[in-house]
């Protein structure tokens, strides 16, 4: 290829300011998750009918001590959709880190040992694929009933069959880099070599996926909340919020509208987080 040809290929590149904003971002989402219970906000589980249904306060009738009004039963939606990123966020890291686990783990031997073991690994991959998503929710709910632990191994269920996929993809070309025969060779033994430097370089691949991931198991989250599938009262997420909020999505919009928001900006911000991480790992966007 020329030089004209490489240099008409624009470079792409992340500004430090940039990069600034999506760590401060990031920050900020896991300080409001964490420190839900010392901010001074009032109690999201406080119950007063006489406020039933106050809008919020840049709406006519809106008052500043219910600045994003409140709900049905009189309590503080300010306060609830600041406990909800607690929930929604643990529920969302909880099941990536499980699935992430897994599927990567089962994707570098699938792509490591190959022959049988890559065949048997990518037949159940395939099948978990296969699944409708409500469907395995839906069944995995009944037999072990609704709680939050069980909404997080539903989640991890549906997502690790992609870390599989794509990290075993990943393995099979860094197994066909002339240092793996090397060092199979030198007599390391395939846990090893797997270990020590398999892993290693299929990690940025395996970060990234995850952070893509979780905006998807936040919207996964939502959507089994919004179907009276998820997390339940007295537990608070933002997806409960909104199937609670449907029925009065005429009269009193505000409890519907905050926490589609809050779920939209999030997992935007967590698509541009997991685009900044694919461009810094992935080789052949750097190479240019």
């Amino acid at each position: 290829m020329s030089a004209v040809g490489v240099s008409a290929i624009p470079p792409i590149r992340r500004s430090r300011k940039w990069n600034i904003f999506l760590i401060g971002a990031g920050v900020f989402i896991l300080a409001v998750a964490l420190l839900a219970p010392v901010l001074p906000l009032q109690d999201p589980s406080t119950q007063n009918l006489e406020r039933a249904l106050r809008p919020p306060v840049f709406s006519s009738g809106g008052s500043w001590d219910n600045v994003l009004g409140t709900d049905p039963l009189g309590r503080d939606y300010l306060s609830r959709l600041v406990f909800g990123t607690r929930l929604t966020v643990t529920i969302a890291l909880s099941a990536v880190l499980l699935g992430a686990l897994f599927g990567s783990l089962l994707g570098v031997i699938a792509g490591f040992k190959g022959g049988k073991v890559d065949a048997v690994i990518s037949r159940i991959t395939e099948a978990q694929l296969a699944l409708p998503f409500i469907l395995l929710g839906i069944s995995v709910i009944v037999a072990r009933g609704q709680s939050t632990s069980t909404l997080i191994l539903v989640l991890a269920l549906v997502g690790w069959a992609q870390y599989v996929r794509i990290i075993r993809a990943e393995t099979l070309s860094l197994k066909e880099r002339g240092f793996i025969s090397s060092l199979r060779i030198g007599g390391l033994s395939d846990m090893r070599i797997i270990y020590r430097h398999v892993i290693p370089n299929v990690f940025g691949t395996i970060l990234t996926l995850a952070a893509l991931e979780i905006g998807t198991m936040i919207l996964a989250e939502s959507a089994l909340s919004f179907l009276g599938l998820g997390v339940v009262e007295p537990d608070i997420s933002w997806g409960a919020e909104m199937a609670s909020g449907k029925d009065y999505l005429q009269m009193s919009w505000w409890l519907f509208t905050f926490p589609g928001i809050a779920i939209s900006l999030t997992v935007l911000y967590v698509n541009l987080a997991g685009d900044a991480l694919r461009s810094r790992y992935d080789l052949r966007k750097r190479m240019f």
